[in-house]
């Protein structure tokens, strides 16, 4: 990994950091918005846009302005102290997991580097996309490959999409609820 990305690994830790810290919730909503924009960017440098531009249109954008509008449609305390007292044994897990993961970092593979196992396909003569559209049939029985890719090749992975839009609509509808009858 470049330079780039780890100055973005930094500050996506030390925003992470210092949402957890801030007592005051309008800070902590503010610094959430800038980390999610940092995890985007960082998608992007990693060759994911699609998965960039979700987090940006979905964690930096709308998250942002649901959390901001949640706070001021609901009453906020006020603080004396910007930061939160610290709780050590969460401070030294979570410290313990950074760790590992930068210990981790080391064994990826890089960018584009041709020794990463998605670059293996050349072995079976041909690659993922074109698996898809030659086999989607065969495998799943779906007629449209877009589908299929969402439906049965990543099927956890787009029904935990649908639970957590389910569950942020619940969760935006009983405070408009709760808002509307007091």
């Amino acid at each position: 990994m470049s330079a780039i990305a780890y100055t973005l690994v930094v500050f996506i830790l030390l925003a992470a950091l210092a949402t957890a810290l801030f007592r005051d919730v309008l800070s902590a909503i503010v610094v959430f918005g800038a980390y999610s924009l940092g995890m985007a960017i960082l998608y992007t440098f990693l060759l994911a846009p699609d998965v960039a531009m979700t987090e940006a249109a979905i964690g930096a954008g709308v998250t942002t302005i649901l959390l901001l509008l949640t706070i001021a449609r609901t009453s906020r305390p006020p603080t004396d102290r910007l930061f939160e007292r610290i709780h050590l044994p969460a401070v030294v897990a979570v410290g313990a997991f950074v760790l590992v993961l930068f210990t981790l970092l080391g064994d990826m593979y890089a960018v584009g580097d041709s020794d990463a196992p998605v670059w293996g396909w050349e072995a079976l003569e041909t690659t993922p996309s074109v698996y898809y559209v030659q086999e989607t049939f065969a495998d799943t029985g779906a007629q449209n490959a877009v589908s299929a890719v969402l439906a049965s090749y990543r099927g956890f992975d787009t029904f935990g999409e649908a639970v957590v839009v389910f569950a942020a609509g619940v969760a935006v509808l009983l405070v408009l609820k709760r808002e509307v009858f007091t």
